[in-house]
């Protein structure tokens, strides 16, 4: 194995040899909302079995973001540690196995990687056995069983995400160091810090120091929320006087209304958040944000398109030095609108038009924000714990008389 920041692949640099460096890197996007709106993955669990039933699908989003600029792909292993393959009736740990589910992953996002420029991580997240309140060796042996996954397939880096509690960050990134790889860590966290009331601050100091070298958030948050969370996690790293590379990959959703669990909360979630989506502009001004602030490593989560992406990447060309693939096909802030056959679409050829435009909705009787759920419900609740078996008419029923509309 090559010492950390050494990429195992010829000619390739590693993620820290290019962070170091002060190179932007430009993550990719949302990969279960996307593929869930394709047809190819299930709202609720949220499972990538999609990489063994449908790789062709899972193959071709990898394609899109990597044209789109993205120089890391993530593999497509959300929520797919064994715990989260079998719980509340899944089928997919019994019959396709977590082992060959991760392993496909791996093949695809390295196939498509060696296409471009692109890194492969490895990626785990939070886990049924941690919210049903397993103890700290358990918790790892899950995250573990996907490690020697990577390992095996030689991934470039690892990436803890998607993470509630820090406590649960910090033993994934613990585990996944043991490999001598580069580790990343990101929380789905806003500015109120985690479920158990760390800070944004303490939560980066935490993950720095049990072997994080880069770390930020992403998902359950807009770019703004989570700029602010990554500003917090910064100033927390440098009263401690430690130094880590900062990253974010948010929502593509205008979320200012969400609570402390974000948009999970909010009552359109996951079917009716179309309103809320970001347009290619907002997401220039938010990569524009991010860089000012610091961060380096600039991607998106759920409701991330490849289209955002080229917004990041376009945004960031005159640091980079040139524009990715798929701007072929786009003119700069809409200058290609000068083709236009209408005279008024062709007004619009420019950059004050659709950097100042405010969007309507087209939604004349729906309120501009929403009330969050606010259940409070985290780790050890009741309604939280791991079951194998489908949830019950029963709990349904409990679960629809405490829900309000």
């Amino acid at each position: 194995m090559l010492p950390i920041g050494k990429t195992t692949k010829q000619g390739k640099r590693g993620i820290l040899e290019r962070l170091d460096a002060g190179e932007i890197v430009i993550g990719d996007g949302g990969f279960v909302f996307a593929l869930e709106k394709r047809g190819y993955v299930k709202a609720g669990p949220w499972t990538p079995e999609a990489t063994v039933e449908h790789p062709e699908a899972v193959r071709q989003l990898h394609r899109e973001f990597l044209r789109a600029g993205s120089n890391v792909l993530q593999t497509f292993t959300f929520y797919a540690s064994e715990d989260k393959l079998e719980n509340r009736g899944n089928y997919v740990a019994e019959k396709l196995s977590c082992q060959k589910v991760n392993e496909a992953a791996c093949d695809i996002a390295k196939e498509v990687a060696n296409e471009g420029d692109a890194l492969v991580a490895g990626g785990v997240s939070q886990t049924p056995s941690y919210l049903s309140c397993k103890d700290k060796a358990e918790v790892k042996a899950v995250f573990r069983k996907q490690l020697d996954v990577f390992m095996k397939k030689n991934v470039d880096f690892l990436i803890a995400e998607y993470f509630e509690h820090v406590e649960e960050a910090v033993w994934a990134v613990e585990v996944l160091k043991e490999s001598g790889k580069p580790v990343a860590a990101t929380m789905c966290i806003g500015p109120e810090g985690d479920m158990h009331g760390v800070t944004p601050g303490q939560c980066a100091v935490q993950l720095v120091k049990a072997g994080a070298s880069i770390v930020g958030v992403n998902c359950h948050f807009d770019s703004d929320t989570c700029l602010e969370t990554v500003r917090l996690m910064k100033e927390g790293l440098q009263a401690a006087k430690l130094k880590a590379h900062l990253m974010s990959q948010p929502l593509a959703f205008h979320t200012p209304d969400c609570g402390k669990q974000g948009f999970i909360d909010l009552p359109e979630f996951p079917f009716g958040l179309e309103p809320r989506i970001v347009t290619r502009w907002d997401i220039q001004k938010y990569a524009r944000k991010a860089y000012d602030l610091g961060i380096r490593y600039i991607g998106g989560c759920c409701g991330f398109e490849p289209y955002h992406i080229r917004a990041i990447a376009e945004e960031m060309a005159p640091h980079r030095g040139f524009l990715p693939e798929a701007s072929e096909k786009h003119g700069s802030w809409g200058e290609s609108l000068s083709m236009h056959t209408k005279p008024w679409v062709r007004a619009r050829a420019r950059k004050e038009y659709w950097e100042n435009l405010k969007p309507a909705s087209g939604r004349p009787y729906c309120p501009s924000m929403s009330k969050p759920d606010g259940w409070g419900v985290t780790k050890g609740a009741r309604e939280l714990m791991q079951q194998k078996e489908a949830t019950s008419e029963q709990q349904l029923k409990e679960l629809f008389q405490k829900q309000k509309f």
